[in-house]
């Protein structure tokens, strides 16, 4: 069924979703046989306005409609992630530059599938403390673990594990900086240095992880190419030897994803939901892909084996984040190939392979377009 996951946008072949536990970890099952499972981690969640009036459309808030149709990828994946840019439940609710969702996103989150989201991001401290909290609280009312951000000194050392298929997995969380606001205390956000980078991981490795990913808030928005300090972190990071794969958020836009020393890199995945576009920015800021990482796992060590992406796209008016492959394949099954919504899915797949890129590493979901 794993090999199935190729094509979960069409066939819907992805594997039964795993569980994320917190129990202490045992020595791993995996010695003389070999576990496959899929982790899929999505982009930068940004509840800008408008995006939170076509949630209230209703009369209350209700994001579920807007993540309906990623909602069969993120339940099927053994792990699936997601990445919490901003603050929610931290009051009234706000948008740019001061952000602040509403707790039903939270809601929603683990209604799609999700497990764990990364917080550590530019806007983590938007609310202060209070932001920080009211996220973390919102997000395990979900059901939906959390990292990057602490509300204690002690919370912040603890390594978040994630279990899936017997394999224990560790996620940790930086963001390049909180664009200018300070930290309500040291700990409260993981700032991104590529030794304590290595020395979390380490630390992870000595706990038991098997598989160590690592969220990066990093790198220059609108702009496709990783910047050069990009580039530095991610090859001292995964020299050491101690991370299998960094998957990249900030950018709004779509950013490559290659292979560095053997290991997984995705710089940017764009935007998962926002209302960002052509009023504001580039049209390629309502582009985003899905990310999904095959893993193999033998002797109580994993790696990444190959990435496949699924092109999404925010579709306006309703802010519905899209499979572009999926929807394309309907539309053109319902004899509706050639209207303008077919071509708008055309070319922001384009738009995002021609920078994501396909190799015998790297592959898109669906490989062409009906």
């Amino acid at each position: 069924m794993r090999a199935a996951l190729l094509l979960s946008v069409a066939a819907a072949g992805l594997t039964a979703a795993g569980s994320a536990g917190a129990a202490p970890l045992e020595p791993g099952p995996n010695a003389g046989r070999e576990t496959r499972l899929t982790i899929v981690a999505t982009g930068d969640l940004l509840v800008h306005a408008p995006v939170a009036i076509a949630a209230s459309a209703g009369g209350s808030y209700d994001f579920r409609p807007l993540l309906s149709r990623i909602r069969p990828i993120v339940r099927r994946a053994d792990l699936a992630l997601c990445h919490a840019e901003t603050p929610i439940g931290a009051g009234p609710r706000s948008g740019y530059p001061i952000f602040n969702a509403p707790a039903e996103l939270a809601a929603a989150i683990g209604w799609a599938g999700f497990d764990a989201c990364s917080t550590a991001s530019n806007h983590s401290v938007d609310r202060g403390a209070a932001g920080i909290a009211s996220t973390i609280s919102a997000l395990r009312r979900a059901g939906v673990r959390a990292t990057g951000t602490a509300r204690t000194r002690a919370a912040a050392r603890r390594v978040l594990f994630l279990h899936a298929r017997g394999v224990d997995v560790a996620l940790l969380s930086y963001t390049y900086g909180t664009n200018g606001l300070p930290l309500p205390a040291p700990w409260s956000v993981n700032l991104i240095a590529p030794r304590r980078i290595v020395a979390d991981a380490r630390r992870a490795r000595r706990q038991g992880a098997e598989l160590v990913v690592v969220n990066l808030h990093w790198g220059a928005e609108y702009l496709h190419a990783p910047t050069g300090e990009q580039q530095q972190v991610a090859h001292a990071v995964l020299r050491s030897g101690q991370v299998d794969a960094i998957v990249g958020q900030h950018a709004h836009v779509v950013q490559p994803i290659r292979r560095i020393y053997g290991r997984a890199v995705v710089f940017g995945e764009g935007n998962l939901l926002s209302a960002q576009g052509p009023e504001c920015c580039p049209a390629a800021t309502q582009d985003g892909l899905i990310a999904v990482l095959h893993v193999r796992a033998r002797a109580s060590r994993a790696r990444v084996a190959r990435i496949e992406y699924v092109p999404t796209r925010v579709m306006r008016p309703g802010y519905v984040v899209t499979p572009v492959g999926l929807r394309l394949g309907r539309l053109v099954r319902e004899g509706a190939g050639t209207t303008a919504e077919a071509a708008e899915l055309r070319a922001s797949y384009r738009r995002t392979v021609a920078v994501a890129g396909r190799s015998r590493f790297v592959r898109p979901v669906p490989a062409r377009l009906p």
